[in-house]
């Protein structure tokens, strides 16, 4: 058994760029974790998508040996987590697998609003903070302001603040003495089954479903019987080991040690993300605390391109499920796109990285439909209120008596100059602005009630812009509000095209029918005949233009003669068009749907 003593299990947490994973490779290289000629940048984000957008997307662990001053030599394991909003399920599980953290803050941005949520999370975990004001060698830090602001918003004592710089290497060394002074040896571990908390799982196509996990009482060999708390699901274990950063097999997982279990179960959806493995022979009367199942906020319909990847995109989804615990999704079908899925979402970034990873990690070429939120409609009849997900399932005008949306609590950090400008764009977006904090001379933070429908496209891209990047933003889900809210359909030649349907608001319908409407006016093929392209609330039409007729000149073989010989073939060629017009199907190219969906999400 390990010396419990000797072990400190601990995470970063930051707001979006504030120097994670650069940290944490400082910290890889100065307990010689991994070796110089093996380091690079980021080492932690395993995937191109996050080197690429400089963000972490999912947690990664490592476990290093350090030399404290003290003359001991500690086991430290650290989790590298997201920073952005949509990832807190993330981060809420890898902080129930620690016993402290690590605060980052940017000495030149200061407390932002993901700095405050993530600082809540851990303290709600009764988790041991270290603040680290970070990027101390840039010419726009303010450490001592940034210190300030650390006490103000945070409540957390400043003199323990560690000033670092992840880039130049300053301040590494205190934050490790820091790690040994300050964050407790592992809890729980004297509770007396065996009990391992999975915060993260992958699936790999030769080992099966391996399990992330930090292990707090008891020990997990190759070979033992294991059981899933929360469905049940039994299994032996087949291997076990550390991250140093990569896998590496070990004998013996002992308590407080994080590491990797590979579990003999080959049905993707048995591991869940949050629970509890523990012993088959002896199981555990309670779980380690913390597993919710996560609920997704955002949905959109997900179709290939070819319909004959149909089969390869529900086994690229099934895999992806098991490594992302907030992605959920069932099939569903479009007359339209053929059939796909209807695929949950947490927030609007995790949409796309899904989307990206789907397209390059499984070479799938996919479409998605205009992202839509949980609707909660309650029918005339008294009948028991429905959720809906889907325009496509939105009941009668006629027959709904209310409808109600779900909105958010934003906590948008902003500096003091645009207050006017966010003001203006909570209102356009039918927020109501709550409550004004000034954090210092420069930044004020705003605590405002907003649908969560409306922020859902370009509230985040509009929100940097206004405040030229320096705004930042996080939420909290609310309660549901009624609200005036309209299925708008979409005809092309008098036909429901259901790809482009959307519930709005009243107010905004207009406005985006319009935009539909020109932009199909653009994209659609002409025919012989002319096409009304219509948006419309039930049976009023609300927006629409014409598609005009390709010509043929009928008359061109005409030559002299009198002009009732013209007449007649101008005549002759109307009625064609008309019978031709009742008649005639109006079929949508798929790259028309491709540019439309594309464009509006």
């Amino acid at each position: 058994m390990s010396d419990l003593s000797k072990i400190r299990n601990f995470c970063i947490i930051a707001h979006v760029d504030h120097g994670k994973t650069t940290l944490s490779d400082r910290l890889l290289e100065q307990t010689q974790t991994v070796e110089k000629r093996q380091m690079k940048e980021q080492l932690l984000d395993a995937m191109d998508l996050e080197r690429e957008k400089g963000i972490t997307i999912k947690s990664h662990p490592v476990t290093m040996l350090y030399k404290a001053k003290d003359g001991n030599e500690y086991t430290f394991n650290l989790i590298d987590t997201p920073g952005h909003v949509d990832f807190s399920y993330e981060v809420s599980r890898s902080l129930t697998a620690c016993e402290g953290a690590c605060l980052l803050i940017d000495a030149s941005q200061g407390v932002e609003a993901q700095t405050v949520a993530n600082a809540t999370l851990a303290m709600q975990q009764n988790l041991e903070i270290i603040p680290v004001i970070n990027k101390i060698d840039l010419p726009s830090a303010h450490p001592e302001e940034t210190r300030r602001q650390v006490e103000d918003v945070l409540a957390i004592p400043a003199d323990e603040a560690v000033l670092a710089s992840g880039k130049s290497g300053i301040g590494i060394e205190e934050i490790l003495e820091s790690v040994v002074r300050l964050i407790p040896p592992p809890r729980w571990a004297d509770y007396p089954q065996p009990r391992a908390l999975i915060f993260d799982s992958l699936f790999d196509t030769y080992k099966g479903v391996i399990a992330y996990v930090r292990v707090f009482s008891g020990s997990f060999r190759p070979g033992d019987s294991i059981q899933m708390m929360a469905n049940g699901a039994k299994s032996v274990v087949k291997e076990v080991g550390i991250f140093s950063p990569k896998m590496t097999p070990v004998e013996v997982l002992t308590p407080g040690s994080v590491g990797y279990i590979v579990v003999n179960i080959r049905e993707v959806a048995d591991v869940k993300i949050g629970d509890t493995i523990t012993a088959a022979g002896e199981p555990a009367k309670e779980p380690v605390p913390g597993f919710k199942e996560v609920r997704p906020m955002v949905f959109s319909g997900i179709y290939p391109i070819d319909t004959a990847d149909y089969e390869k995109l529900k086994n690229s989804l099934a895999k992806l499920a098991i490594n992302d615990a907030a992605l959920t999704y069932t099939s569903e079908s479009s007359v339209a796109l053929g059939f796909g899925f209807r695929c949950g979402f947490l927030g609007l970034l995790h949409m796309e990285i899904i989307q990206e990873r789907l397209r390059r990690e499984y070479d799938l070429d996919i479409i998605s439909t205009y992202p839509s939120v949980v609707y909660r409609v309650y029918p005339l009849d008294g009948s028991p209120m429905k959720l809906v997900d889907n325009p496509s399932f939105m009941p009668d005008a006629a027959e709904i008596d209310r409808i109600e949306e779900p909105t958010i609590k934003a906590h948008i950090h902003i500096p003091s100059w645009c207050i006017g400008d966010i003001l203006a764009l909570v209102m356009e977006k039918r927020g109501l602005c709550e409550n004004t904090d000034t954090i210092d001379g420069e930044r004020v933070m705003l605590t405002c009630i907003l649908p969560l429908n409306e922020i859902l496209v370009d509230f985040n891209d509009r929100l940097k812009s206004v405040t030229r990047g320096y705004g930042s933003l996080d939420y909290d889900f609310g309660d549901y509000v009624e609200a005036d809210l309209v299925k708008m359909d979409v005809l092309v030649q008098e036909e429901v095209v259901d790809a482009f349907s959307c519930i709005v608001h009243r107010s905004k319908a207009e406005q985006r029918g319009r935009a539909i409407c020109e932009r199909l006016k653009e994209l659609l093929p002409r025919q012989l005949f002319k096409i009304p392209i219509q948006a419309a609330i039930g049976g009023k039409v609300i927006a629409r233009e014409t598609l005009g007729s390709t010509g043929k000149d009928v008359t061109a073989k005409c030559y002299g003669g009198d002009i009732s010989r013209k007449r007649k073939l101008l005549d002759k060629q109307k009625e064609g068009k008309k019978r031709m017009k009742q008649i005639g199907k109006v079929s949508i190219p798929q790259e028309v749907f491709t540019k439309i969906l594309r464009n509006d999400n």
